[in-house]
């Protein structure tokens, strides 16, 4: 089983591999996990996985700069509906736009925008950074075995808002609820970073290796 985590210049993804690794030695399955920058392997992967560190333009720039990138996620996930795993901006990408520095399109993939963080709490800094735990609102098979109130780790200053309140499958609070998990068909994205989150993320990222939407 082919597994690609995308590189186009934004993305921790020696953690991210290693972590992939790890949870498919764990779970005992016969997984390649390349990182690729080359369109064509994108298209022929069986999964995907989409990190991102950063500006939302920045992200979306650097995937539009490798040549027939999106072309060649959108004929895998939405023409050829294999599972997609979106990482932090990753996720954000999916939406529509995303509202950070400007106006920028995103992926189109789940309806909604990118919003900047405003937390209801004057305490509370931005970026949200550090351990917080996740409330589930949808179920779904990627957090199969993970209990509600499970710590992961975050790190970001936008988030995403769905147009339709049932494609976010999990949230967090931060000042008020947050979404941090989106999701629709065959396609899933979280806000939080699996391959810093330990157990937790390690149990996901193992649901998304053996999720057959």
């Amino acid at each position: 089983m082919s597994v690609v985590i995308v590189d186009y210049g934004s993305g921790n993804l020696r953690s991210a591999a290693k972590a992939f690794e790890r949870a498919s030695r764990q779970a005992g399955l016969d997984m390649d996990i390349t990182v690729t920058g080359e369109p064509a392997e994108v298209a022929r992967a069986e999964r995907i996985v989409l990190p991102g560190v950063g500006a939302f333009g920045d992200c979306r720039a650097g995937l539009a700069a490798r040549g027939g990138m999106i072309e060649a996620l959108s004929e895998a996930v939405i023409g050829r509906g294999r599972p997609f795993l979106g990482i932090c901006v990753g996720m954000q990408l999916m939406a529509d736009r995303g509202l950070e520095h400007g106006v920028h399109q995103g992926l189109g993939w789940i309806a909604g925008e990118v919003r900047p963080l405003a937390p209801g709490d004057g305490a509370l800094k931005v970026p949200h950074m550090g351990w917080n735990d996740l409330a589930f609102r949808t179920p779904h098979p990627l957090f199969a075995g993970i209990v509600a109130g499970a710590h992961a780790y975050f790190v970001h200053s936008y988030y995403v808002v769905c147009a339709d309140a049932g494609q976010c499958l999990a949230t967090v609070d931060y000042g008020g609820p947050l979404c941090a998990a989106i999701g629709r068909d065959n396609m899933a994205g979280v806000q939080f970073h699996p391959e810093k989150s330990q157990a937790v993320g390690l149990r996901l990222i193992e649901n998304f290796l053996t999720w057959r939407p």
